[in-house]
């Protein structure tokens, strides 16, 4: 199993979820908590080596004194507030490795030895079925005070994080914690974006994420989903995959969304359709590409096709390949570029006639 971010969710982060005020409809509370903790069980399950919860300040440390992009905990633990009140264990020490690690990759985390968790870590990491004792990593992004880090940054951010994971030998899980639209503060507050919210879970379900790089600034403000950057940071770490759990549940004030991607990924290479040649594979592609130009080497192959193997220098299995122009082996086996493949098969059928 190979290092790097191999997992994810994105979970709503609302107080009412720990308050439970009359105004909620708690069957509806209670399905959100049953999606999150199906999706924090099977992140458990891949045994990760780190854990890490993004989500934003809520103008409780970040607003006035001293506001950065991006701030990571490397304390060994935190205080929870309100209800969550009391010590919950941080992994700080990766919060230095990764720290360190994210310097070389370009950017400058702000680092904390003791701010406090805010219940937008702790209520998603308790109902995903984690506890105080299982340590996690408290990554803050800046959603709330302009000028805050651009959609761009945060997707580089992210892409940022997996490739940290991969050096530092890592198997990382990131929780994004963020409601989609809602207003806290405004008069808008009553008024959520369903319309936009609907038509960012439909192309986040269909595995798209990389479409979230279509909100600039102004977009996430006016429809009320700043804090769509934790989901943006996980967009950029696990790139576009479809998630295995989704939950959909609009309130009178907030959008909830539950994605899971809890299927590990194993961070090779894509199937491509048009793949890199590889280096090993040299003569049997010039061999190829010599009979999709030359007419005579298409002569002097289908008169001896074993000379001309020879004479290409070619192993015994790309010669035999070669030999019966066996199209799904030279293009999946050698990973030989498929134009070579049908050009060459062109011009021997037109001299076969």
């Amino acid at each position: 199993m190979k290092p790097g971010v191999i997992a994810g969710a994105a979970v709503p982060h609302a107080p009412q979820f720990m308050s439970r005020p009359s105004t909620e409809d708690l069957d509806q509370v209670e399905r959100v908590r049953v999606a999150m903790l199906e999706v924090g069980e099977r992140l458990r399950a891949l045994k990760p080596d780190l854990t890490i919860v993004i989500t934003n300040d809520h103008g409780d440390e970040f607003a006035v004194g001293c506001i950065p992009a991006f701030t990571i905990h490397c304390g060994a633990r935190a205080q929870g507030q309100h209800k969550h009140a009391g010590w919950w264990a941080v992994d700080g020490d990766n919060g230095y490795r990764l720290t360190r690690a994210l310097l070389e990759e370009g950017f400058d985390p702000a680092f904390s030895m003791d701010v406090p968790l805010q219940t937008a870590f702790t209520i998603p990491y308790d109902f995903m079925g984690y506890g105080r004792q299982d340590a996690f990593l408290p990554i803050f992004v800046n959603s709330y005070v302009p000028p805050q880090p651009s959609v761009e940054r945060c997707y580089a951010f992210g892409q940022a994080l997996h490739r940290a994971s991969v050096r530092l030998g890592l198997r990382t899980v990131i929780i994004a914690s963020g409601g989609f639209s809602h207003y806290p503060g405004t008069p808008q507050y009553p008024h959520p974006d369903v319309e936009t919210d609907r038509g960012l879970f439909e192309r986040i379900s269909a595995g798209n994420l990389r479409s979230l790089m279509t909100l600039d600034d102004v977009a996430l403000d006016r429809t009320g989903n700043v804090e769509a950057r934790s989901i943006i940071m996980l967009a950029g770490a696990i790139g576009d995959r479809l998630p295995d759990v989704t939950a959909w549940e609009p309130s009178w004030h907030h959008t909830y969304a539950v994605f899971g991607w809890t299927q590990e990924r194993d961070n090779a290479e894509p199937g491509l359709h048009y793949p890199v040649t590889p280096p090993a594979r040299a003569q049997l592609a010039r061999a190829i590409f010599t009979l999709r130009t030359d007419s005579e080497a298409c002569r002097a192959f289908m008169a001896d096709p074993a000379a001309y193997a020879t004479r290409h220098h070619l192993a015994a299995d790309e010669a035999e390949a070669l030999a019966a122009m066996d199209e799904p082996r030279l293009r999946e086996h050698f990973a030989i570029h498929p134009l070579l493949i049908a050009g060459a098969q062109r011009r021997l059928a037109m001299l076969a006639k």
